[in-house]
């Protein structure tokens, strides 16, 4: 059941919108009575932009004319994913899984010497995801059905920086908006499982984590001059997804595997702060400023096969895609995945697996889009072309 574990879990660390390392339940099916698992995934993107022009060279609204800064960019930025899990038998019919891991997260960095600093300069979100999640399964047929519930807890942080006006009087012009927030989620799901054929399907709905209360400022001490910011406030769900996972073994020492999952990309479109006190640019209560992502819906559909050479090391390859999340406004296009890895078993009680991935980032292009009715990129349009995406992963599991 386990041959596969830590392949397929790293491509979801660049998966369209926010995911990062997503939400991963494998372990509370895993059939010892106490496990621990820790991961960790390194994902080197590399998204280059080219063909920039500032659409929106106004001193007033724009920056200021950027068109004689250069007309490409390096955009992304590598990144790490860490998950650790502890999963233990309560009785031989429940199963319950603690585990940390970091499901969102976003790092761009085409800096301040490009033609589009107007939109983006850096910006960074980070996650941390604090989950329980337990089972009860019971003979049905010729297996096991299971039931599946839990919550979790995450806390949300990140900042963005941009040119707001052009350097004047000593300032560099730059405004930059930090945020924080955090919130609760639950899970519910099914599964069902025949072990003699290492068969197992799954269907695993998580709900959306309400950010009721975002909270951050908003810097314009570069913009106007003197100290001059305010506190802000908005609020965000974070996406519910629904996951479908299925493998089988399909002959001696050989499995089939594969999985499908939606997430709720679409509510991103415009994420809006509004000031708590009087500032310059807004009343109290009036809008600041905000985060334009104008994402869709996310789709991922994975595939592969996995065999057991030998008692010690068994490996997997898979193949994925995830439909890009962009519709004209940004760079998630389209991702083509190849995974593979290895696992060996160093004795009865711990496993060590590495990973590997390398993905293609379909091109495309950015510039002004209307999406659910909010003019989106009115600042910059760019293009770019196929990119790479390389990961390695390495696991450990300790288990008794």
């Amino acid at each position: 059941m386990c041959l596969a574990v830590g392949i397929t879990s790293v491509t979801p660390a660049f998966a369209g919108g926010l995911e990062r390392g997503g939400y991963n339940i494998d372990q509370l099916f895993d059939s010892s009575r106490f496990t621990m698992d820790t991961a960790a995934t390194f994902v080197a993107p590399q998204r280059k932009l080219k063909n920039v022009v500032d659409t929106n060279p106004s001193p007033l609204t724009g920056g200021g004319n950027l068109n004689g800064l250069p007309n490409s960019a390096d955009d992304s930025e590598s990144y790490w994913v860490p998950r650790i899990g502890f999963k233990a038998g309560l009785t031989d019919d429940i199963d319950c899984l603690a585990d940390y891991s970091q499901p969102w997260g976003a790092h761009t960095k085409p800096g301040a010497n490009w033609a589009g600093a107007n939109e983006n300069i850096e910006t960074k979100v980070k996650s941390d995801n604090y989950a329980l999640t337990c089972s009860y399964k019971f003979d049905v047929g010729q297996g096991q059905l299971r039931l599946i519930g839990g919550g979790f807890y995450q806390e949300l942080s990140g900042f963005k920086e941009r040119q707001v006006l052009p350097p004047l009087f000593g300032t560099t012009g730059v405004g930059r908006l930090d945020l924080k927030g955090d919130g609760w989620g639950w899970r519910a799901g099914v599964a069902y499982e025949i072990p003699e054929y290492a068969l197992r399907a799954s269907l695993v709905y998580n709900s959306a984590v309400k950010l009721n209360e975002i909270t951050g400022r908003l810097d314009l001490s570069q913009v106007f001059g003197v100290a001059n910011s305010v506190d802000v406030y908005g609020a965000q769900d974070m996406p519910d997804s629904l996951e479908f996972k299925f493998q089988s073994g399909i002959a001696p020492d050989w499995l089939a595997l594969g999985s499908v999952k939606w997430t709720d990309w679409s509510q991103f479109t415009t994420i809006p702060f509004y000031c708590r006190t009087a500032i310059a640019i807004c009343a109290p209560g009036g809008r600041a400023t905000s985060l334009d992502l104008g994402y869709r819906d996310g789709w991922t559909v994975s595939g592969g096969i996995g065999h057991k050479f030998n008692n010690q090391w068994s490996g997997a390859v898979t193949v994925t895609w995830d439909r890009g999340t962009s519709q004209g406004f940004g760079t998630q296009t389209d991702t083509w995945t190849l995974g593979a890895g290895l696992q060996r078993a160093i004795n009865e009680n711990v496993e060590w697996r590495i990973a590997g991935a390398v993905g293609l980032l379909t091109s495309g292009s950015s510039s002004q889009r209307t999406i659910d009715g909010v003019s989106l990129g009115n600042g910059v349009s760019y293009e770019f072309g196929n990119d790479i995406v390389a990961a390695v992963s390495t696991s450990l599991k300790v288990k008794f």
